[in-house]
């Protein structure tokens, strides 16, 4: 069964998402987001930068979200969840799964690590900086979604995923207003079954 070690809002919510989806078995293992646990020696010869998720699929290990969820779909989708390799959208698909970590949610993550670091001395104008390149990416994102139900057209794909867990820090960590296709868009992603089953395993139990 695959093993997600996971903290509430971190990148493993794809994966999570992915597997529900899917109807993939998986296990959650809710671990510290402290640098007492990221940073201990056991940790980090899973992932050797600290960071979260980390994945296990027998003694297999991972540590980054979207190559874990085209492992995923690679090895457990049976062709669910993105196109045909040898489909016109395939290259489309790629794109947006990693447009939505290396391109959007990069400037998030790094105005959070940046009040992590500086919880006494914000810059302001480096936050800002940031927030307008976050800004700047919902541009394609709004424009593709003008015609379309989802990313790719009429289906619901991975590409959905990886993206919308950036649109999710956008919306309800950098509050940041989301365009109206993309609104419509995200809103109608929270009402999917899997998405709510994830989104109760994403919270650490009380």
């Amino acid at each position: 069964m695959i093993k997600i070690y996971h903290a509430p809002r971190t990148r493993g919510f794809r994966l999570i998402w992915t597997c529900e989806e899917l109807g993939v078995p998986y296990n959650v293992e809710h671990v510290p987001f402290t640098p007492e646990f990221r940073f201990s020696d056991e940790f980090l010869s899973k992932s050797p930068l600290g960071k979260l998720p980390f994945m296990e699929d027998g003694d297999m290990g991972m540590f980054e979200s979207c190559a874990m969820v085209q492992y995923v779909l690679d090895k457990y989708g049976q062709g669910r969840l993105q196109p045909a390799k040898n489909a016109s959208e395939y290259p489309e698909f790629l794109q947006w799964c990693w447009f939505g970590e290396a391109t959007f949610a990069r400037p998030l993550g790094e105005m959070v690590n940046h009040r992590r670091a500086f919880p006494d001395g914000v810059i302001q104008e480096v936050l800002d900086e940031m927030k307008g390149r976050a800004q700047a990416a919902l541009t394609p994102i709004e424009n593709t979604l003008g015609d379309r139900e989802f990313l790719l057209g009429d289906t619901f794909s991975a590409a959905d995923i990886n993206v919308a867990y950036a649109v999710m820090l956008a919306d309800k960590v950098a509050k940041i207003e989301l365009p109206a296709n993309t609104r419509r868009w995200w809103d109608a992603l929270q009402q999917r079954p899997a998405y709510k089953v994830a989104a109760a395993a994403d919270k650490k139990p009380e």
